[in-house]
């Protein structure tokens, strides 16, 4: 596979990577500065495609699943699976069936309210 052309960022995608630096661990917002650098953020300032911040590419990146479809060139949408509770996109670990334990709560207790409901149906 060949690497992806180098590409100027649009206006949207980099403010979705300013966005997301707001989010890094690794960002002091009151400095602006990126802690195990001690040096402004590179991210801040990218205006191209091609490397990226480590901890950005591995830990941030991956929540927004259109954002890095269109900075990596790769095909996140059959990574990533919907909700069926609450319909919210989420990227499984192993073979998760929802995105938080709350929907996996609510969704157990709703089928054994119908197994429930079935039985005394049953039973009548």
């Amino acid at each position: 596979m060949s690497a992806p052309v180098s590409r100027e960022l649009t206006r949207s995608e980099r403010a979705a990577i300013r966005h997301l630096v707001g989010h890094c661990a690794n960002y002091d917002s009151t400095d602006k500065i990126c802690l195990p650098l001690d040096c402004p953020c590179y991210m801040l300032n990218k205006w191209w495609t091609g490397s990226l911040c480590r901890y950005f590419r591995d830990a941030l990146l991956p929540t927004d699943p259109a954002l890095e479809a269109a900075i990596t060139g790769e095909d996140t949408s059959m990574r990533q699976k919907n909700c069926p509770v609450c319909g919210k996109a989420y990227l499984p670990t192993t073979s998760q069936a929802y995105c938080s334990d709350a929907c996996r709560i609510y969704a157990r207790r709703k089928s054994e309210r119908e197994r429930k409901r079935r039985e005394r149906q049953k039973i009548r």
